[in-house]
């Protein structure tokens, strides 16, 4: 029902003219008889015009009605029906324009706020460059990087970067894929995406100075899909033998790596596979350390090659590289190919969905939440065309086209962003090879492509498959390539072709739409296009002029291109919104000329190529009369045909490949760094060779003040630890800022009268104790009180048995509170800092490790901080201009009585620390969610993490990608602590971030009836619903209501960690 704004008019029609059909004789059809029915015209337009398949069913009994009396009720019926849609229309749409103004309201005021904070209006300066000035290739079009645009521009380049050896992982999860004969078609998640990711790692597998490619995806070993998806590797073989890298080494090239994630022996569609992207992303992190360790053995020297970059394509996988970059801090790139908030926005404008319904469908607020997150943590956000910037990622609380170029201007400037970042958008056309593409000049009348040197060889089985339908093969061919789904617009290209007579005269039409065996197999949505098709091919008679055969291979494609060349045809894309086209650019290289849709991507690729006509896809006659232009003048075909030939060079893979290398390079090198190197450290937790050996390790030798005071030169350190703002060498920053940090906790210390000197340089510690335990019991139970907590971590005491006292089973506490808080609470509970080997506070901000210095008295602090954390997730964090912006939010929520105002949320300078700044709620029941409280930052171009923790009671707002599932992910990169060695107990549920802890290759215990009082409460201020946890999961287990310590030894019983 989208964009039918006459609805209404033709409602009025036919209550002004009746139904049209009491005449018992009259016909169904309006060219039988002349006599025009407005409820015949109006139902048969919006039924056939657009994807209502309830009442296009609806509308086939209605005219098999042989009762005039019936026929007439199931029409009036069918009316009101459609007036009902219209209606429902019409009050989503205003609902949507709420929202759209709401969202401006949001997004000027966080604007202004950032300008104020700032302290300085737009200068010409910070103007930049508009979007409108960005060029479809690269960046802008003033100081753009030189185009390889010769041999020799291509090996000058290629040499400058063969002393690189880059490691690059890319992530596409859903669907499909394989380096050899694609299945693109064969389902919604298995299309062009597949195709692009699976190219892009076997260019980039070729190009100099990169030694090694990972796409990693889903394995899937499902009996309905092919035994190839199942293998864990795959090698992508270079297309073209004279590859620029000379040196290959035994692990290099490009390789798909399929890691086994989500149900086993079942392809899933990629909607159901959000509960188990933890499980993914610890799988694919250790895939990523174990490969590292191998090319460090191969080319680093002995020392880890940590990947250059790990690039999401897609939401689903966008979500994972993010949880991946943060844990392993290396930069992260995005690419969308298709956003959620873009098709929310199309699907509401239908009208035929409710916001409910597109969610519970689509999963589409998870989904957008994940491409929220990818803004927080991407270096870079690759695009294919302006358009995509300017109508879709503009739609997102995180990106704002007018602030990200204040704040680039301010970068480039080296002025201080007082703690805002925004992605940078970078436009990247998708690349091509076109190596083995010779495009012929023979016809259909005459073959020139076979002489005595090189006789022509037999046609490709697929052209005989094509022409088998056509009464005369040897007219020109408009061929469109696209799944039978409503967003191609197929429909009204065949409609255009059925009632254009000299069109029809002049050509045939092919259909390429995927593969199918039988149409009652096909997905609901697919099958009632394709069945619209038949119909109208019938309906106008079309038979022999119009080919749509069942099954083509994806080494096919090819062939049909240069059948459709060959012919003299035409390629069309009449998509309504087309997000870029590669089948256009593919179509070109084989000397087609276009016509396209004038929304979105092949704006772009018109302007380059300049090989054909665009047209408006809702305009039936524009389509008919662009293609009977380009079929009935020759010269104007031959100028398209070579002028596509002439430019498609620009689209090549090199092409794309060097501005993307160029780009990765040019990023801040990221990677895990220690202040201590030994070489064991990356060894195996379980050998018993395990090295404990004494170190000088100043990340684990700091006293800290028991006081818990926040360090009074924060400020400082927050300046100095500025990554993308200052231009001062990393590796001197982190120097001053551990200096000037470490000077703030003696300080503090002796402030609180502890007069011990805390000298790193002396002080002798050992490895942490967890690298020789067999299981890491990790108690991460949420508890109301103190006494509660106690309890429960007695009752994991006591379920660990024998296995507590022999040192095989190690004990990590993670949870909200402070490290002064534990220490008060050990104390309370008569309990000592070594009876853990670790604590994570916080909210997953900080790590702490037992002092073996220390003497254990009440005045001793047995506690000693991994200062590697901090330089680990300190990327993004927004500081001290975060707390301000922070507490110029807390002021404002207040809970009005009368004419008085009470502030319900105030700072909690004692709990904030550099990393964690933290809040007190007095009124949890007032507070706006944690999706507004972030979406607030995000319009400022603030990132974090804001958790409620505490049963509401505490706001802490922690750096964006730490988080205490993040920080086992830590230990594991750090220290090597094998995940699935780890067992997690949590209650039935906890803060905003409990959701988070759940998935992966971990253990969970859920301690039935703990906890369970803010599942009301806090479950509507969470990232996702807790529906998207995999609860299901034979690595979760409850206990009983009861939940005593027999209970959670008998739920380790039964997840095989201890024995009966």
């Amino acid at each position: 029902m989208a964009g039918n704004d006459w609805i209404n008019s033709y409602l009025e029609a036919i209550l002004d003219v009746g139904p049209g059909l009491e005449d018992p004789k009259s016909s169904l059809l309006l060219r039988e008889r002349g006599r025009f029915s407005p409820t015949r015209y109006f139902v048969e337009e919006v039924i056939t015009g657009f994807d209502e398949t309830d009442l296009y069913r609806s509308w086939v009994k209605a005219s098999a009605t042989r009762s005039p009396q019936e026929r007439n009720t199931r029409l009036e019926n069918m009316c009101w029906r459609i007036w009902n849609l219209a209606r429902q229309k019409k009050q989503l749409e205003g609902e949507e324009a709420q929202r759209m103004a709401k969202r401006r309201l949001e997004r000027e005021r966080g604007r202004r706020e950032a300008t104020a904070d700032m302290s300085e209006d737009f200068s010409e300066g910070e103007k930049g460059d508009v979007v409108s000035e960005l060029s479809v290739h690269g960046e802008s079009n003033r100081g753009k990087m030189p185009r390889i645009s010769s041999v020799d521009v291509m090996e000058a380049w290629a040499n400058q970067q063969k002393e690189k050896k880059l490691y690059i992982v890319l992530i596409s999860l859903h669907g499909l894929i394989r380096g050899e004969n694609m299945e693109l078609g064969r389902d919604s998640d298995t299309g062009g995406q597949v195709k692009y990711v699976v190219e892009l790692a076997r260019a980039l597998g070729t190009m100099p100075g990169v030694y090694r490619v990972d796409l990693l995806t889903r394995q899937v070993s499902a009996p309905d899909v092919d035994w190839s998806y199942g293998e864990p590797t795959e090698m992508l073989t270079p297309r073209n033998s004279d590859s620029f890298t000379d040196e290959m080494g035994e692990s290099s090239g490009a390789y798909i790596v399929r890691v086994p994630f989500g149900p086993k022996d079942k392809y899933i569609a990629k909607e159901l596979l959000w509960p188990y992207i933890p499980e993914f992303v610890d799988g694919a992190l250790n895939h990523i350390i174990q490969m590292s360790k191998v090319l460090g053995e191969q080319i680093g020297g002995g020392q880890p090659v940590w990947p250059a970059a790990i690039h999401g394509h897609y939401a689903d996988a966008g979500d994972s590289a993010a949880l991946l970059s943060g844990a392993l801090n290396v930069p992260m790139l995005f690419t969308g190919h298709s956003l959620g908030r873009d098709k929310l926005e199309q699907l509401l404008k239908q009208g035929r969905m409710s916001k409910d319904e597109i969610n519970a469908t689509y999963k589409i607020m998870r989904r957008i939440e994940a491409e929220e997150l990818c803004l927080d943590a991407s270096e870079i956000v690759i695009t294919s065309t302006r358009q995509e910037i300017e109508q879709q990622w503009r739609l997102y609380d995180g990106f704002d086209p007018i602030l990200e170029r204040k704040l680039r201007a301010r970068i480039k400037r080296n002025v201080s962003c007082y703690g805002r970042f925004m992605p940078r958008m970078l436009i990247i056309p998708p690349g091509m090879e076109f190596h083995h593409i010779i495009p012929h000049d023979g016809d259909m009348e005459g073959e020139t492509e076979g002489n005595e040197d090189n006789p022509a060889t037999p046609d490709p089985p697929i052209w005989s498959e094509i022409m088998r339908f056509f009464t005369n093969p040897r007219k020109p061919m408009i061929l469109a390539l696209a799944r039978p789904d409503p967003k191609k617009n197929i429909t009204t290209l065949v409609k255009a072709f059925g009632e254009c007579r000299p069109l029809r005269e002049l050509a045939n039409l092919t259909l390429i739409m995927g593969n199918r065996d039988f149409i009652d197999d096909m997905s609901g949505t697919n099958s009632s296009v394709l069945l619209t098709i038949l119909k109208m091919i019938d309906k106008y008679d079309l038979y022999g002029q119009v080919a749509y055969p069942k099954h083509h291979k994806q080494s096919d494609v090819p062939d049909i291109y240069r059948l459709a060349a060959k012919t003299k045809g035409v390629f069309i894309n009449p998509a309504f919104i087309e997000p870029f086209g590669l089948t256009l650019i593919e179509a070109a290289a084989y000397g087609l000329p276009m016509v396209a849709t004038k929304n979105g991507g092949p704006v772009d690729i018109h302007r380059v190529l300049d090989n054909g006509l665009l047209v408006d896809p809702h305009d039936q006659q524009s389509i008919a009369d662009a293609l009977l232009k380009l079929v009935a003048d020759k010269q104007l075909w031959a100028k398209c045909r070579q002028n596509g030939l002439k430019n498609i060079h620009l689209f090549s893979w090199p092409e794309h490949c060097k501005t993307y290398l160029s780009r990765i390079v040019s990023c801040k090198t990221r990677h895990p760094q220690w202040q201590r190197n030994d070489g064991n450290e990356n060894s195996d937790s379980d050998s018993p060779s395990d090295s404990l050996r004494d170190i000088q390790d100043i990340s684990l030798n700091l006293r800290l003040s028991l006081d818990g005071e926040k360090n009074e030169d924060g400020a400082t350190l927050d300046s100095a630890l500025d990554s993308e703002e200052n231009a001062v060498d990393r590796k001197s920053k982190l120097e001053n800022a551990v200096l000037t940090w470490s000077k703030g906790v003696l300080r503090d210390t002796n402030k609180a009268g502890n007069n011990e000197k805390a000298d790193p340089n002396t002080i002798v510690n050992k490895f942490p104790a967890f690298r020789m335990r067999k299981h890491i019991f990790v108690i991460a139970v949420d508890s109301d009180t103190s006494t509660e907590l106690l309890e429960n971590i007695q009752k994991v005491f006591d379920a660990a048995g024998p296995a507590k006292t022999s040192g095989v089973v190690g004990f990590i506490l993670s949870t909200a509170l402070t490290i002064s808080e534990i220490q008060s609470l050990l104390l309370s509970g008569g309990l000592s800092a070594t009876d853990f080997d670790a604590f994570i506070c916080n909210s997953g901000s900080e790590i702490y490790y037992p002092s073996s210095s220390s003497g254990g008295g009440p005045s001793e602090f047995p506690f000693v901080v991994d200062l590697d954390y901090y330089s680990h997730i300190e990327y993004r964090w927004g500081g001290e201009g975060l707390r301000k912006t922070l507490v110029r939010w807390a002021a404002s929520i207040v809970d009005k009585k009368g004419e008085n105002e009470e502030q319900i949320v105030t700072e909690d300078e004692q709990s904030s620390t550099s990393y964690c700044h933290a809040f007190k709620v007095k009124n949890p029941a007032l507070v706006p969610s944690v999706k507004e409280l972030r979406k607030l930052m995000r319009i400022q171009a603030l990132r974090c993490h804001v958790i409620y923790c505490q049963n509401g009671t505490k706001l802490h707002a922690i750096p964006v990608l730490a988080s205490r599932s993040q920080a086992l992910r830590y230990l594991y990169v750090r220290w090597g602590v094998d995940l699935s060695n780890m067992i997690l107990f949590v209650g039935e549920c906890g803060d905003t971030d409990f959701e988070g802890m759940l998935g992966g290759v971990h253990k969970t215990v859920i301690l039935k009836g703990i906890c369970s009082s803010a599942r009301a409460l806090l479950h509507s201020s969470r990232n996702y619903p807790l529906e998207d946890v995999p609860f299901d999961s034979p690595n979760i287990v409850q206990t009983a209501e009861q939940c005593s310590s027999d209970d959670i030894r008998a739920s380790l019983v039964k997840l095989g960690v201890l024995k009966t």
